[in-house]
Protein backbone atom coordinates (compact mmCIF):
# COMPACT_ATOMS: atom_id res chain seq x y z
CA UNK A 1 0.00 0.00 0.00
CA UNK A 2 2.54 2.60 1.11
CA UNK A 3 4.09 2.13 -2.54
CA UNK A 4 0.94 2.02 -4.12
CA UNK A 5 0.58 5.69 -2.64
CA UNK A 6 4.22 6.98 -3.15
CA UNK A 7 3.96 5.94 -6.97
CA UNK A 8 0.80 7.74 -7.42
CA UNK A 9 2.21 10.64 -5.19
CA UNK A 10 5.06 10.53 -7.45
CA UNK A 11 2.88 10.25 -10.76
CA UNK A 12 0.66 13.28 -9.22
CA UNK A 13 3.78 15.55 -8.89
CA UNK A 14 5.39 14.45 -12.15
CA UNK A 15 2.12 15.12 -13.75
CA UNK A 16 1.98 18.95 -12.18
CA UNK A 17 5.98 19.66 -12.99
CA UNK A 18 4.70 18.30 -16.78
CA UNK A 19 1.46 20.90 -16.60
CA UNK A 20 3.53 23.85 -15.23
CA UNK A 21 6.02 23.46 -17.94
CA UNK A 22 3.66 22.87 -20.67
CA UNK A 23 2.00 26.54 -20.06
CA UNK A 24 5.17 28.04 -19.32
CA UNK A 25 6.09 26.90 -22.94
CA UNK A 26 3.42 27.92 -23.95
CA UNK A 27 3.63 31.45 -22.11
CA UNK A 28 6.60 31.84 -24.17
CA UNK A 29 5.49 30.98 -27.56
CA UNK A 30 2.77 33.22 -27.64
CA UNK A 31 5.45 36.11 -26.06
CA UNK A 32 7.88 35.56 -28.53
CA UNK A 33 5.14 35.97 -31.89
CA UNK A 34 3.38 38.87 -30.37
CA UNK A 35 7.29 40.19 -30.33
CA UNK A 36 8.00 39.42 -33.67
CA UNK A 37 4.75 40.33 -34.78
CA UNK A 38 5.26 43.70 -33.47
CA UNK A 39 8.93 43.98 -34.45
CA UNK A 40 7.18 43.35 -38.41
CA UNK A 41 4.67 45.82 -37.55
CA UNK A 42 7.79 48.31 -36.51
CA UNK A 43 9.49 47.56 -40.06
CA UNK A 44 6.37 48.35 -41.57
CA UNK A 45 5.73 51.94 -39.66
CA UNK A 46 9.23 52.81 -40.46
CA UNK A 47 7.80 53.86 -44.30
CA UNK A 48 8.15 57.40 -45.34
CA UNK A 49 4.71 60.11 -44.70
CA UNK A 50 2.46 60.16 -47.33
CA UNK A 51 2.04 62.88 -49.97
CA UNK A 52 -0.79 64.23 -48.24
CA UNK A 53 1.00 64.42 -44.86
CA UNK A 54 3.77 66.33 -46.41
CA UNK A 55 1.17 68.92 -48.05
CA UNK A 56 0.02 69.90 -45.03
CA UNK A 57 3.55 69.98 -43.04
CA UNK A 58 4.51 71.98 -45.95
CA UNK A 59 1.79 74.62 -45.43
CA UNK A 60 3.66 75.39 -41.72
CA UNK A 61 6.95 74.93 -43.32
CA UNK A 62 7.40 71.72 -41.28
CA UNK A 63 9.10 68.42 -41.53
CA UNK A 64 8.50 65.47 -39.22
CA UNK A 65 11.37 63.22 -40.70
CA UNK A 66 14.73 63.57 -41.58
CA UNK A 67 17.42 61.67 -43.96
CA UNK A 68 20.08 59.13 -42.02
CA UNK A 69 22.94 57.61 -44.08
CA UNK A 70 24.37 54.39 -43.25
CA UNK A 71 27.92 53.20 -43.90
CA UNK A 72 29.16 52.39 -46.77
CA UNK A 73 28.65 48.69 -48.41
CA UNK A 74 31.19 47.19 -50.70
CA UNK A 75 29.64 45.45 -53.66
CA UNK A 76 32.21 45.78 -56.10
CA UNK A 77 35.72 44.82 -55.16
CA UNK A 78 37.62 45.25 -58.13
CA UNK A 79 36.20 48.79 -58.56
CA UNK A 80 35.96 49.98 -55.44
CA UNK A 81 32.71 51.07 -55.94
CA UNK A 82 30.31 51.00 -52.71
CA UNK A 83 26.65 51.67 -52.14
CA UNK A 84 25.29 54.03 -49.17
CA UNK A 85 21.41 53.58 -48.32
CA UNK A 86 19.83 56.50 -47.34
CA UNK A 87 17.62 55.49 -44.53
CA UNK A 88 15.05 57.95 -42.51
CA UNK A 89 14.26 58.88 -38.91
CA UNK A 90 11.24 60.09 -37.68
CA UNK A 91 11.44 63.05 -35.07
CA UNK A 92 9.68 62.76 -31.76
CA UNK A 93 8.85 66.21 -32.32
CA UNK A 94 7.63 68.41 -35.52
CA UNK A 95 10.51 71.17 -36.54
CA UNK A 96 11.31 74.10 -38.64
CA UNK A 97 12.01 73.05 -42.20
CA UNK A 98 15.51 74.78 -42.43
CA UNK A 99 16.49 73.71 -39.02
CA UNK A 100 20.22 72.43 -38.85
CA UNK A 101 20.31 68.84 -39.70
CA UNK A 102 21.79 67.57 -36.20
CA UNK A 103 19.58 64.11 -36.15
CA UNK A 104 21.71 62.27 -38.42
CA UNK A 105 23.03 59.14 -36.46
CA UNK A 106 23.93 55.78 -38.91
CA UNK A 107 24.18 52.11 -38.35
CA UNK A 108 26.34 49.21 -39.34
CA UNK A 109 24.21 46.28 -38.26
CA UNK A 110 25.20 44.30 -41.14
CA UNK A 111 28.64 43.47 -42.11
CA UNK A 112 29.87 43.89 -45.77
CA UNK A 113 29.62 41.30 -47.86
CA UNK A 114 32.55 39.88 -50.08
CA UNK A 115 30.26 37.44 -52.42
CA UNK A 116 30.97 37.57 -56.11
CA UNK A 117 27.09 35.73 -56.37
CA UNK A 118 24.49 37.76 -54.79
CA UNK A 119 23.77 39.49 -51.58
CA UNK A 120 21.17 41.16 -49.55
CA UNK A 121 21.13 44.26 -47.49
CA UNK A 122 18.63 44.95 -45.08
CA UNK A 123 17.31 48.39 -43.67
CA UNK A 124 14.28 51.25 -44.08
CA UNK A 125 15.50 52.98 -46.78
CA UNK A 126 14.50 55.89 -48.95
CA UNK A 127 17.25 55.83 -51.47
CA UNK A 128 20.72 54.72 -52.46
CA UNK A 129 23.79 56.56 -53.40
CA UNK A 130 26.52 54.64 -56.00
CA UNK A 131 30.08 55.51 -54.14
CA UNK A 132 32.80 55.12 -56.64
CA UNK A 133 35.56 56.05 -54.06
CA UNK A 134 38.37 55.80 -56.44
CA UNK A 135 37.17 58.65 -58.83
CA UNK A 136 35.62 60.56 -55.64
CA UNK A 137 32.47 60.34 -57.56
CA UNK A 138 28.88 59.50 -55.62
CA UNK A 139 25.19 59.70 -57.82
CA UNK A 140 21.54 58.83 -55.94
CA UNK A 141 19.31 56.42 -57.86
CA UNK A 142 16.04 58.27 -57.15
CA UNK A 143 14.80 61.63 -57.40
CA UNK A 144 11.36 61.20 -55.61
CA UNK A 145 10.10 59.81 -52.65
CA UNK A 146 10.16 56.20 -52.33
CA UNK A 147 10.11 53.42 -49.69
CA UNK A 148 12.34 49.69 -49.44
CA UNK A 149 13.77 47.52 -47.20
CA UNK A 150 15.70 45.27 -49.11
CA UNK A 151 18.88 45.55 -51.45
CA UNK A 152 20.13 42.70 -53.29
CA UNK A 153 23.29 42.35 -55.29
CA UNK A 154 23.34 40.06 -57.88
CA UNK A 155 26.35 39.19 -59.82
CA UNK A 156 27.06 38.38 -63.52
CA UNK A 157 30.51 38.17 -65.61
CA UNK A 158 29.70 41.78 -67.58
CA UNK A 159 27.56 43.49 -64.54
CA UNK A 160 26.39 43.76 -61.26
CA UNK A 161 22.90 44.14 -60.90
CA UNK A 162 21.15 45.60 -57.74
CA UNK A 163 17.64 45.09 -57.20
CA UNK A 164 15.11 46.71 -54.75
CA UNK A 165 11.09 45.99 -54.09
CA UNK A 166 10.61 50.21 -54.28
CA UNK A 167 6.61 51.67 -52.41
CA UNK A 168 6.06 55.31 -54.61
CA UNK A 169 2.70 56.07 -53.42
CA UNK A 170 0.60 55.19 -50.63
CA UNK A 171 -1.86 53.37 -52.34
CA UNK A 172 -3.48 51.64 -49.06
CA UNK A 173 -3.92 55.28 -47.80
CA UNK A 174 -2.72 54.64 -43.63
CA UNK A 175 -0.73 57.57 -43.91
CA UNK A 176 2.71 56.51 -44.81
CA UNK A 177 4.25 55.23 -47.92
CA UNK A 178 5.80 51.63 -46.75
CA UNK A 179 5.79 47.87 -47.40
CA UNK A 180 2.26 47.39 -47.33
CA UNK A 181 1.67 49.83 -50.56
CA UNK A 182 1.56 48.71 -54.20
CA UNK A 183 5.67 48.09 -55.07
CA UNK A 184 7.72 48.12 -58.23
CA UNK A 185 11.40 45.83 -59.01
CA UNK A 186 13.72 48.60 -59.62
CA UNK A 187 17.34 47.22 -61.11
CA UNK A 188 20.12 49.47 -61.71
CA UNK A 189 23.08 48.13 -63.89
CA UNK A 190 26.48 48.98 -62.97
CA UNK A 191 28.01 48.53 -66.18
CA UNK A 192 25.49 50.61 -67.64
CA UNK A 193 24.84 52.92 -65.16
CA UNK A 194 20.86 52.85 -65.84
CA UNK A 195 17.98 52.45 -63.90
CA UNK A 196 15.25 50.37 -64.87
CA UNK A 197 11.41 49.76 -63.04
CA UNK A 198 9.20 46.82 -63.73
CA UNK A 199 5.61 47.41 -62.37
CA UNK A 200 1.92 47.27 -63.90
CA UNK A 201 -0.47 49.69 -62.16
CA UNK A 202 -2.70 48.40 -59.81
CA UNK A 203 -0.50 45.76 -58.59
CA UNK A 204 1.88 44.71 -56.67
CA UNK A 205 5.52 42.83 -56.85
CA UNK A 206 5.82 39.81 -54.75
CA UNK A 207 8.60 37.96 -55.48
CA UNK A 208 11.00 37.65 -58.87
CA UNK A 209 13.52 35.02 -59.88
CA UNK A 210 16.63 35.00 -62.79
CA UNK A 211 16.28 32.18 -65.38
CA UNK A 212 17.95 30.69 -67.93
CA UNK A 213 21.32 31.91 -66.21
CA UNK A 214 20.82 35.46 -67.52
CA UNK A 215 19.03 38.21 -66.89
CA UNK A 216 15.79 38.05 -67.20
CA UNK A 217 13.28 37.38 -64.82
CA UNK A 218 10.49 35.73 -63.62
CA UNK A 219 8.45 38.08 -61.61
CA UNK A 220 5.07 37.33 -59.82
CA UNK A 221 2.59 40.29 -59.17
CA UNK A 222 -0.08 40.11 -56.66
CA UNK A 223 -3.68 41.41 -57.36
CA UNK A 224 -6.08 43.52 -55.42
CA UNK A 225 -9.11 41.72 -55.90
CA UNK A 226 -10.81 44.37 -53.78
CA UNK A 227 -9.50 47.22 -54.66
CA UNK A 228 -8.21 48.50 -51.07
CA UNK A 229 -5.12 49.70 -52.13
CA UNK A 230 -3.21 46.09 -50.55
CA UNK A 231 -2.12 42.71 -51.46
CA UNK A 232 -3.02 40.77 -48.92
CA UNK A 233 -1.38 37.01 -49.96
CA UNK A 234 -3.78 35.20 -48.00
CA UNK A 235 -7.03 35.72 -49.98
CA UNK A 236 -5.77 37.51 -53.08
CA UNK A 237 -3.91 35.70 -56.07
CA UNK A 238 -0.69 36.09 -57.83
CA UNK A 239 -0.24 36.10 -61.89
CA UNK A 240 3.28 35.34 -63.29
CA UNK A 241 5.66 37.52 -66.40
CA UNK A 242 8.83 37.18 -68.13
CA UNK A 243 10.71 40.25 -67.94
CA UNK A 244 13.43 40.59 -70.73
CA UNK A 245 16.08 42.47 -69.61
CA UNK A 246 17.22 44.20 -73.07
CA UNK A 247 14.13 44.79 -74.49
CA UNK A 248 12.15 45.85 -71.17
CA UNK A 249 9.32 44.03 -71.56
CA UNK A 250 6.65 42.08 -69.99
CA UNK A 251 5.04 39.04 -71.51
CA UNK A 252 2.91 36.34 -70.08
CA UNK A 253 4.36 32.80 -69.21
CA UNK A 254 1.11 30.84 -68.83
CA UNK A 255 -0.79 30.76 -72.26
CA UNK A 256 -4.27 32.81 -71.99
CA UNK A 257 -5.84 29.18 -72.64
CA UNK A 258 -4.43 27.06 -70.27
CA UNK A 259 -5.40 30.09 -67.97
CA UNK A 260 -8.50 29.94 -68.43
CA UNK A 261 -9.14 26.12 -68.96
CA UNK A 262 -7.20 25.86 -65.21
CA UNK A 263 -9.77 28.25 -63.85
CA UNK A 264 -12.66 26.79 -65.26
CA UNK A 265 -11.63 23.49 -63.77
CA UNK A 266 -11.20 25.03 -60.72
CA UNK A 267 -14.81 26.49 -60.52
CA UNK A 268 -16.36 23.31 -61.68
CA UNK A 269 -17.56 25.53 -64.87
CA UNK A 270 -15.37 23.61 -67.29
CA UNK A 271 -17.59 20.36 -69.12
Amino acid sequence: MKIEKYNQRLLAILGTIGVIFLIVALIAFISITIMEHRRYDDDIETGILSDEKIEELQKENKREQVISYENPRLIDTLNSVYIIPVSHKTLNEIEDIGKTLNAFSSADSYEKSDSRYSSYHYGAFNNLIVYDSKNRANKSLFDKRVNFNQIKAEYFEDDILLLMKVSEKDTYKDGVINLLDFKKLYIYSFEKKVLKSIGIDGMDVVSYKFIDNGKDLTVRFGVDKNDDGQYEEHNEPTLIKRYDFESEKLTDIVDKKIDSELQQTLEGTKK
